[in-house]
């Protein structure tokens, strides 16, 4: 498998799981899914599909944004 450069979305959940003090296994019940998913997304391995990011995001009451590291640039408009 490809692993990615940079894992924002693994670290993330990683740092979430961990500010819970839960295992792997504890969130992986949570998600209904296995611990061996929850392991691949925090190393990069693979990356969760967008149903499995709104639950984890649900579950630690995050936004998706916040869940992926996505920040963005809009420029303000003026309107007149």
């Amino acid at each position: 498998m490809k692993e990615y450069k940079e894992n924002t979305i693994g670290e993330n959940i990683r740092n979430l799981r961990m500010q819970k003090e839960m295992k792997q296994t504890a969130l992986a019940l949570e998600l209904n899914i296995g611990r061996q998913s929850i392991s691949a997304y925090e190393r990069g391995v693979t990356l969760p599909d967008i149903y499995s990011l709104i639950r984890i995001a649900d579950y630690f009451d995050v936004t998706l944004d916040e869940l992926t590291g996505r920040k963005r640039n809009v420029p303000h408009k003026i309107n007149h």
